[in-house]
This record gives C-alpha cells, structure tokens and sequence, in this order.
C-alpha cells in the first residue's frame, strides 16, 4: 500500500513538473511565434491589401479590445502623419475549416469615408486548386477599393462573382470581409485618439 501511495504521489509530482515546463516554454516562446506569424503570415497579406502608405503598419499596430470581450491587432497606414486606412484580420468558414482574411480599409477620420481597400489570404485548407483559388488575384481583385455596399456574392444579390466550383470558399471569404466591415464600424471611432496625428499634416 505504501508502495502505491508513493508512486502516485511520484507521478503526480512528474506531471506538475512537466506541466510547469511546457508553460514556461510557451511563455518564452510566444512572443517569438508572434513575430513569426507577423512577419511570414499576416506580413505579406498586409502589404497586398493598401498601398501609398509612409509608416511600418506591424511596427505601429495596436490591440482594440471589442465588445465581446476579444482583442483585434489592427495595422494602421499612415500618410505622412494623416491616417489612410487600417488592416485587420477576419475569418469565415470555408470548405476545409477557417480562412484567415486580412481586410485592408481606406478610411478618412475627417469625412468618415470609407471602403474596402483590398484583401489578402492568410490561412486556408481549401481544396488545391478549387476552393484555394480564392488566393489568385482574379478573385482578389474584386475587393480591391470596393465600397461597403453590395460586399456579398452575385448569387446572395452583390457583385462579387464566386470562384467557378468554390461557392462554399468564396462565401467564407466574402463573410470573413462582411465581418471584419462590421468589426471596423464599431471600433473605426477609437482610430482617431490611438493615431492621434493624423488630425495634423
């Protein structure tokens, strides 16, 4: 009996230990898989999705806390001190699971002028060839300056045609961009005090 007591008692401090070290691996390894993220993943897509701007979007992003209780990483473009637009990144669900979509926005504070400025694929397991086709430019090119109005697919009564054979996908993206509209409507009015100067050339 006493054998046994010890032995879980053995085990059990073997599991806190090991739960002990994988927490302080990933404590010491997440700022690390961040950067990662940020420079091969949501780095590219940012840099499709507006382009005129003088500033590092990733150096200058900051985190916007929603009202659900979730935090948003929103990357700003500036134009000289004026801010042009931001880019965040949404989800909706495809064939395969989730797809990542980084939302670029042209935004004017001043007129409170906005639209879509473009989109870029950040992470998908579509189909090859059919449901990833989402990521080729012709798709893409369709979201490009695009006003808020008439963002949902033909067949849904808007103007973005549907990947030929890719309807699941296309709506994921389409829904992952109508979200991350109505992300960008609730939070668009804490831009102007987090960018500040913009209000100044």
């Amino acid at each position: 009996m006493k054998e046994m007591i010890k032995m879980v008692v053995v085990l059990s401090l073997i599991c806190s230990l090991s739960g002990l070290t994988l927490a302080s691996v990933r404590g010491v390894t997440k700022p690390f898989i961040e950067e990662q993220v940020l420079t091969y993943v949501q780095g590219p897509a940012i840099k499709k999705v507006y382009t005129g701007n003088d500033n590092n979007p990733v150096r200058d992003r900051k985190t916007f806390t929603l009202k659900d209780g979730a935090e948003l990483t929103v990357f700003p473009f500036l134009k000289g001190s004026r801010l042009g637009g931001v880019a965040f990144e949404s989800h909706g669900r495809g064939y395969g699971g989730e797809i990542g979509v980084m939302v670029g926005f042209s935004y004017d504070p001043a007129s409170d002028m906005a639209d879509v400025s473009g989109i870029g694929i950040t992470t998908m397991k579509e189909t090859p060839g059919v449901g990833s086709r989402v990521n080729d430019p012709e798709f893409g090119e369709q979201f490009k300056n695009h006003p808020f109005k008439g963002m949902a697919l033909k067949s849904a009564g808007g103007d973005i045609s549907a990947v030929a054979g890719a309807t699941i996908s296309s709506t994921g993206t389409v829904d992952a961009v109508k979200t991350a509209i109505a992300t960008f409507n609730e939070i668009k009015g804490e831009f102007s005090s987090t960018w500040g100067s913009q209000e100044q050339p």
